[in-house]
C-alpha cells in the first residue's frame, strides 16, 4: 500500500471541538517555551494533520532579497516548514509572485479555496504530484500570513472532501493559525534584530576594553588619541612638568590621571585643583595652606593642596585663570621646591610632579600681559596637545556606547542606540567635545520614550545651534587716547547673588556645559561663574 496516499482517519464529528482545543493548547504551550518559531510551526502542522485531517500542511515564506538590495527577477517564495511532505517535495515548492494558487495568494493577500484540485487549471501539482495524492476528491486551502499589512507567506494544506466536518470550521481555525504564524515570525524577527544589535554593541565594548587606552580609563582607539597617549607614556617616568593643551571638554583630567598612573608616583596622592573655581582671595590658602589665626575664621592650621600632594602629582586645571600675583608665588614653589603657608614663616619642602592644563593660548596671554612669561616657560616643558572630538570621529561610536552603558547603570534604564543613530552622532562636530557628547547621551537615556533609539528619535536631543569650538581670545587693551576718559582699572562689583540658579543652568545648557562661554554670556568671569555654581549647590 502506498503510505503517501493514505491520510489519517478523521475523528468522529462530536470530537471536533475537543480536537481544536487540544491543538490550540499544545501550540500555546510551545509558544511559551521561547521565541523560536521553527518547533512551534512544525508541531502545529503535525497536529493539523493528526487531529483535524488537514494534511500536507506547509508554511511558504518569501525568499530573502538578493544581496545589496538589487531587484533581480520576480519575487519568489518557497516552502520553509511542512508536515507530510518529503524533502524532495519541499525542495520543489518554489513559487513566483502570482504563479499558481500559492503565488496568487502571495500577490493578492486574499485566501484561496480550491474545492477540487483536478478541476482547477491554476493548480500546479508542483510540490505533490497528483499520483501521490488520494484518488478521491482533494481540496486545497491557502491563507495569507501577514506582518502588519504586508503578506510574507502562505499557510496551506490539503483537505479531503469526504470528511464529516464543515469547511467553515476549518477556515475559521486556519485563519487563527495563520495569524498566530505571523505573530511568531514577527517576534522571532524582533528578537533576532535585538540580538544582532547587542552582539555588535558587545563587540565594540570588548574592543574598547581590550584597547591600550582602557588601562587608564580612556575610551577610544583613534590614531590622534593614541599619539597623545604615546607622548604621555614617554614622559611618565620623568619628573618634567607637563602642560596639557586642547579645547574644553577633551578629557584633560583623565590624561593627567593617566600620567600619574603611568609614573613611579602611582601609589602616592593625585590631587586635582580647578583654578577657575577658586575665588581670588582664597588662592594662596587653598594651594599653600594657612596657619592658625592667619585670617578671620582660620581656627586651625591647614595643609594646602601642594602639601597634600607631597610625593605624588598635583593637577592644576585651567591654569590660565591664575591671577598674576599668584603666578609669582607658584613660580617660586616650582623653582625651589618649598612653600610658606599663609600667615606662617617656616618653609615647608614639597616633592610634587606638576601637571597643568588650559584651553587658553598661553603664548598670547603672555603677549597680552595676562600671564607671566617665566611661569609659562616653567610650565611649557613638555606640552601635549589633546585632540578634539572632531579629530577623532572614529571614537565617537565607542564613546557613545560607553556613555550609554554608564548612564543605563546609573539611572537603572535600558536604552540602546541603533546603528543609524550612532552614524548621526559620528557626523557631528561636537564643539563641546567629550563633555558635550556625554551630556547628550545622558539626556537621551533619561528622556527616551522607547528603549531603541534611531536617528530620527535622536534628533530632538541634539543641540539646535552649534556654538564656535574655541572661545575668542580677548584683544589687548588699546592705548589711551589723549583727552579720552581713562578706562576703568577694576571690574565693577557684582553681587554673588546676581544670578539665580535657573539662569546659571540655562546658560550652561545653551553652551553645552562649557563654563567659559556660559560665564561670558552672563557678563561674568569664569571664576565668578564657578563660585556662583558652588554657592547654589550645583557643583
Amino acid at each position: 500500500m502506498d503510505l503517501q496516499q493514505t491520510d489519517p482517519a478523521p475523528p468522529a464529528p462530536a470530537d471536533w471541538h475537543a480536537q481544536e482545543l487540544l491543538l490550540m493548547r499544545e501550540i500555546v504551550r510551545l509558544v511559551g517555551r521561547g521565541p523560536d518559531a521553527a518547533p512551534v510551526l512544525r508541531e502545529m502542522l503535525h497536529l493539523m494533520s493528526e487531529l483535524l485531517g488537514l494534511n500536507r500542511g506547509r508554511v511558504v515564506l518569501v525568499d530573502p532579497a538578493p544581496a545589496g538590495g538589487a531587484a533581480q527577477g520576480p519575487r519568489t517564495a518557497s516552502i520553509q516548514y511542512a508536515y507530510g511532505l518529503t524533502r524532495e517535495e519541499m525542495a520543489r515548492g518554489h513559487y513566483a509572485w502570482g504563479e499558481g494558487i500559492t503565488g496568487r495568494v502571495l500577490a493578492t493577500g486574499q485566501p484561496a479555496i480550491v474545492q477540487d484540485v483536478d478541476a482547477e487549471p491554476l493548480f500546479l501539482f508542483r510540490s505533490v504530484r497528483r499520483a501521490d495524492l488520494p484518488q478521491e476528491t482533494v481540496a486545497f486551502i491557502a491563507l495569507p500570513i501577514e506582518l502588519g499589512s504586508v503578506t510574507v507567506g502562505v499557510l496551506a494544506c490539503h483537505r479531503l472532501r469526504s470528511r464529516q466536518r464543515r469547511l467553515n470550521d476549518d477556515l475559521a481555525l486556519l485563519h487563527v493559525l495563520a495569524t498566530l504564524v505571523g505573530q511568531m515570525l514577527q517576534l522571532e524577527r524582533l528578537v533576532a534584530e535585538q540580538k544582532q544589535q547587542l552582539e555588535a554593541r558587545n563587540r565594540v565594548l570588548t574592543n574598547a576594553l581590550n584597547a591600550k587606552t582602557a588601562r587608564y580609563g580612556l575610551v577610544g582607539n583613534s590614531p590622534a588619541l593614541l599619539r597623545a597617549l604615546t607622548e604621555l607614556e614617554q614622559v611618565a617616568g620623568t619628573q618634567a612638568t607637563v602642560l596639557l593643551l586642547g579645547e574644553s571638554g577633551t578629557g584633560k583630567e583623565l590624561f593627567a590621571r593617566a600620567l600619574h598612573l603611568a609614573s613611579g608616583r602611582r601609589d602616592a596622592p593625585f590631587i586635582k585643583v580647578n583654578c577657575a573655581a577658586i575665588p581670588e582671595a582664597l588662592f594662596e590658602s587653598e594651594l599653600f595652606g594657612h596657619e592658625k589665626g592667619a585670617f578671620t575664621g582660620a581656627g586651625a592650621a591647614r595643609a594646602g593642596w601642594f602639601e597634600q600632594a607631597h610625593g605624588g602629582t598635583i593637577f592644576l586645571d585651567e591654569a590660565g585663570e591664575l591671577p598674576l600675583a599668584m603666578q609669582a608665588k607658584l613660580l617660586r614653589v616650582l623653582q625651589e621646591g618649598t612653600l610658606v603657608r599663609l600667615g606662617g614663616t617656616r618653609e615647608v619642602r614639597v616633592d610634587v610632579r606638576l601637571v597643568a592644563a588650559t584651553h587658553r593660548d598661553l603664548a598670547r596671554e603672555v603677549e597680552a600681559g595676562r600671564f607671566r612669561q617665566d611661569l609659562f616657560y616653567r610650565l611649557n616643558v613638555i606640552p601635549i596637545r589633546l585632540p578634539s572630538l572632531r579629530e577623532r570621529r572614529e571614537d565617537v561610536r565607542t564613546l557613545a556606547l560607553h556613555f550609554v552603558s554608564r548612564a543605563n547603570q546609573a539611572h537603572e534604564r535600558n536604552v540602546n542606540l541603533l546603528p543609524d543613530a550612532l552614524d548621526r552622532l559620528e557626523a557631528l562636530d561636537w564643539p563641546g567635545n567629550i563633555r558635550e557628547l556625554g551630556n547628550v547621551i545622558e539626556r537621551v537615556v533619561l528622556l527616551a520614550e522607547h528603549p531603541l533609539i534611531d536617528a530620527a528619535a535622536l534628533g530632538r536631543f541634539l543641540p539646535d545651534v552649534t556654538p564656535p569650538a574655541v572661545a575668542p581670545v580677548l584683544p589687548a587693551a588699546a592705548p589711551a587716547t589723549p583727552g579720552a576718559a581713562p578706562a576703568e582699572l577694576t571690574r565693577p562689583y557684582v553681587s554673588a547673588r546676581s544670578h539665580t540658579p535657573e539662569a546659571l543652568l540655562e546658560a550652561l545648557d545653551a553652551h553645552q556645559g562649557n563654563q567659559t562661554r556660559a560665564a561670558q554670556a552672563l557678563g561674568l568671569t569664569l571664576r565668578q561663574f564657578s563660585y556662583r555654581l558652588r554657592k547654589a549647590g550645583l557643583r
